[in-house]
Parts: C-alpha cells; sequence; structure tokens
C-alpha cells in the first residue's frame, strides 16, 4: 500500500503529547486498535485505557470510541485511563460503584524479603543483641513472648505475599532475618526455617477461622473430631502457577447476592449493541472475588462459566483479569519478553535445524518473527500436539477439542497451506468452544490464551506443559518456586548467557 493510502491517526497519550501512529488499514475491532496503540506506544502503556475521539458531529468535542466505523482516517484520538475515564463515558450508574482494594496481595515472593519492624521491646533486644554479636558473637537469647512476636510478625508479612509459602520462600524469609539481626543466628540451618513454617500454619488457622476464604476453603479437613473430611494435604486448594489473588475475599460491603446482582448487569450490559465497557471494567473489578470463588470452588464447565461472565470474551477483559490474578500487565510483559529473547531462540532453531537438515530461513518481519519462535518453541522443547494449532475452516467441528489456537482460513486452504503466517484471523478454542474470535495475529492469540488460563483456573495443555510452563517463567516472570525440568533449565541459561 502506497504511503499515500496509510491509514493515519493522531493520538494524545496521558500527558498530551501528540504521537503519530501510523497504520496500513483501518483496524478490525476498538480492542484492536487498542492494542495496537499499546504496543507502538509501548513500555508507556502500563495500564488500562479506553479511546475517547474528536466527533465531527458534535463539533469535535471528545467522544468515547465504541464503534471502529466512527473513526475516520487522519482523525484525533486521546488515551484516557479507565478509572479516570468515568466522568465523560461512563453512565450515571457508574459513578456511584465504589472503588474496591484489588485484593489482599500486592505482588509475588521478593527475592529478598524485607524484614519487618518487631515491638519496640524486641527492636530494642535486637539492637543490644547485634551490638554484642558484633564485639564478641554471643547469640542472643529469646524470651517466648519476644520470639512470639518476631514468629507473628513474620507471618503476618510472609502472608502479604503468599498464603502457602514453599520452602524455598520460607527459607529466604529466615535467611533474611538472620541476616538484618545476626544475633538471631541459631547452630543449625534450620532453626528459624521450621519455626517460621510452624508459625504460618498456625496464622493460616487463625485467619481460617476469621473467614479469610484463601485458607477457611482448605479448613474442614480430617481430624479426631472430623473423621469424614479429606485427607489434610490432598486436593489443596492454592495457587499453583504463582497467582498472587488466587482467592481473595469479597470487597468490604458487599455479600455473595449483592455481587450476583452486578454479574446480572455485566450481563445485560454485554448484550447491549454498543455496551459501555467503563462500567463493565468498574464492574468486574467489583466481582472479581465472585467469579474466583466459583471458578476455584466449583470447577464449572468454561461455556456455562462464560455464559454468566460473558465479558471475559472481551480482549480486553482477559488483560485485565489476568493483572487482577497476577499483578502483571499481560501484553506488556508478554511482548517485551518475546521480543527480547527471539533473536537468540531464532538462532538456537537455526542451529537445531542444521543438525537435522531441516531448512530454516530467517523471518521478514516481527510478526513473522513472534510466530515462528512461538510455534517452533514446543518442536525445540520436544512437545507435540497436533491438535493445539489448528489451521481449519469454519466449516470444521471443534466439539472434541480441549484446547486450541485456531488460525481461520478460506475453505480448502487449510490442506495446501497448513501454516499461516499472516492468517486472515485468529481464535482460541477451549473445551470445543470458541471463546475468543477475529484475533489479528497469532502472538496475540498465544498471550489471550495464556491470560485465559490464568482467568477460567486452567491447566497447561497436557502435551505442551513445559512449553507453557517455559512461557509462564521465562516470558511472564512468573516464578512458583518449583525448579525447572533439565531441558527448560538449559533452555533459560542458553537465553541469559547471551545477553
Amino acid at each position: 500500500m502506497a504511503a499515500s493510502q496509510k491509514f493515519l491517526l493522531r493520538v494524545y497519550n496521558t500527558t498530551d503529547v501528540v504521537v503519530k501512529v501510523s497504520l496500513t488499514k483501518r483496524p478490525e475491532s476498538v480492542e484492536e486498535l487498542i492494542t495496537i496503540i499499546r504496543e507502538k506506544l509501548n513500555p508507556r502503556l502500563d495500564f488500562e485505557f479506553t479511546l475517547q475521539y474528536e466527533d465531527p458531529d458534535f463539533d469535535g468535542q471528545l467522544t468515547c470510541l465504541h464503534d471502529i466505523q466512527e473513526l475516520l482516517e487522519k482523525s484525533t484520538l486521546k488515551i484516557v485511563r479507565s478509572e479516570s475515564d468515568a466522568s465523560s463515558c461512563a453512565s450515571s450508574d457508574t459513578d456511584i460503584l465504589p472503588h474496591v482494594p484489588l485484593a489482599q496481595h500486592l505482588k509475588c515472593w521478593p527475592d529478598t524479603f524485607p524484614v519487618p519492624t518487631f515491638s519496640y521491646e524486641v527492636e530494642h533486644v535486637l539492637e543490644k543483641g547485634n551490638k554484642a554479636y558484633e564485639m564478641s558473637g554471643k547469640q542472643l537469647k529469646l524470651t517466648r513472648a519476644q520470639k512470639h512476636n518476631i514468629l507473628e510478625t513474620m507471618a503476618s508479612v510472609m502472608h502479604t505475599f503468599k498464603a502457602y509459602p514453599s520452602d524455598r520462600d520460607v527459607c529466604l524469609a529466615a535467611k533474611a532475618l538472620v541476616t538484618t539481626h545476626p544475633c538471631l543466628n541459631e547452630p543449625g540451618s534450620y532453626g528459624w526455617k521450621t519455626s517460621l513454617k510452624f508459625k504460618m500454619g498456625n496464622y493460616r488457622t487463625k485467619l481460617a477461622r476469621a473467614g479469610c476464604a484463601e485458607v477457611s476453603v482448605n479448613a474442614g479437613r480430617r481430624s479426631i473430631n472430623n473423621p469424614e473430611g479429606e485427607y489434610p494435604h490432598s486436593n489443596i486448594k492454592r495457587a499453583r502457577k504463582a497467582e498472587v489473588n488466587y482467592l481473595p475475599n469479597f470487597p468490604r460491603g458487599e455479600d455473595k447476592a449483592s455481587l450476583e446482582e452486578l454479574r446480572v448487569q455485566i450481563k445485560n450490559e454485554v448484550e447491549k449493541t454498543e455496551p459501555n465497557k467503563v462500567m463493565i471494567e468498574k464492574l468486574m473489578q467489583t466481582t472479581f472475588a465472585l467469579r474466583r470463588h466459583e471458578i476455584v470452588q466449583e470447577n464449572p464447565m468454561v461455556k456455562d462459566f462464560l455464559e454468566k461472565w460473558p465479558a471475559l470474551r472481551f480482549h480486553s477483559q482477559v488483560c485485565a483479569e489476568f493483572h487482577r490474578v497476577t499483578n502483571i500487565n499481560l501484553q506488556k510483559q508478554f511482548y517485551a519478553e518475546l521480543d527480547r529473547h527471539t533473536p537468540r531462540l531464532m538462532a538456537l532453531y537455526r542451529q537445531k535445524a542444521t543438525c537435522t537438515g531441516k531448512i530454516s530461513e530467517e523471518a521478514p518481519d516481527v510478526d513473522v518473527k513472534r510466530t515462528a519462535v512461538l510455534r517452533a518453541l514446543p518442536v525445540y522443547l520436544r512437545e507435540e500436539d497436533p491438535e493445539f494449532f489448528k489451521t481449519c475452516d469454519v466449516s470444521t467441528n471443534l466439539t472434541d477439542t480441549p484446547v486450541a489456537l485456531l488460525t481461520v482460513v478460506a475453505d480448502g486452504a487449510a490442506e495446501t497451506s497448513p501454516v499461516h503466517f499472516s492468517p486472515s484471523s485468529m481464535a482460541v478454542v477451549v473445551e470445543g468452544d470458541l471463546v475468543i474470535r477475529d484475533i489479528a495475529r497469532f502472538a496475540d492469540a498465544y498471550a489471550l490464551l495464556f491470560g485465559l488460563i490464568y482467568a477460567l483456573h486452567l491447566d497447561y495443555p497436557r502435551k505442551l506443559v513445559h512449553t507453557f510452563t517455559f512461557v509462564q517463567k521465562v516470558f511472564m516472570g512468573l516464578d512458583d518456586g518449583k525448579p525447572l525440568k533439565p531441558s527448560l533449565h538449559a533452555l533459560r541459561n542458553d537465553l541469559l548467557q547471551s545477553e
């Protein structure tokens, strides 16, 4: 397409700096345009936002962009943070919604654990003990009450990161405590670690009795007083893939009945011809805990769950839900790490192709490179699932497909070209249902599927566990504390050594 035929836009960012965005054609939807703008202005757009345009029907006044057909070439757009957009785009019903703190946990377990400040008495004793340790190496002997204060305070801080920390996490916390206060160093290497593990168990019991959902979901297990319950260590419901907000409590002042009313309101809004997406965003934020309780405790069928929560078929809400669960921006993190590791991954693929006698050609543009890297990753890791990457026409029966990335092509084209690097559209299939349609690029579909796995509390595809674990830990930085398999560990080392 000639330069004069490009679809040009002027975009004001949140600091009112004007950026010219050049597209080859009009985007198919508002969601696609938001994705494109996020990529082109990356990494400055690490938040959810809506778009406003200068509406010629109202003398250039800013109006929320809901229909892509309203967008003319050389239009002027303004990026508006979703939370600050309520007064200009949302209805009056949105204005009265309370601001709801998202959840209890703010981030993943830190590499350096932040040792808290203890009670005044304990801090005074520790200060004197550290000075004595520096001079004579004498260890501090704590009273029972003083040790209880240290353990209780440490457990409280540990819970802000995880309700069920792993051995590695507890070990990091114990080392940080002893490093900060050398006078607490004990003979042997497991003293404080063991004490912290037991204290975390006691702390969880207190939280369960207080009704904290994340731990009370595992209460009532088999004991002398409850011989019919589940075994204590079987089917524990807890974060498995480094979810930060696994099972939050209901927002203050809300209960299941009130949140159910908001769910019905979301469903009704989604079914409108022009849904108010700012209002949907606020309601989805408020009802996050209700969705997590339902999907974690009841494990419903995906199709049934999405009938109740149809907003999770929107691209923007998949990304928002992933952020609610992990506190990570899905698209920013995925594309930043994918592009950072693409040159080295392409080099490794070419090296393997040379050894096997297969031809590996240089990809011409960024979208083709991303597609090639993601398509070749399971092959490189010696995994194969012919049902996952599907190239089909619209008439294909997907009933028995558990999970797949679907490249939609014209009738008969799937047989002649099983790999399409420039698809007309992509779709995500889960349990035989086309969950998300009309995705522009392969990498977009891959990222949205990864987000859906977290949003819908799904297991990784059985035949591609290593591939998705690699995406989780290396691309997304979601470390669950479990050691990598040798093949994944070797590949990660290859990538790190090249930097």
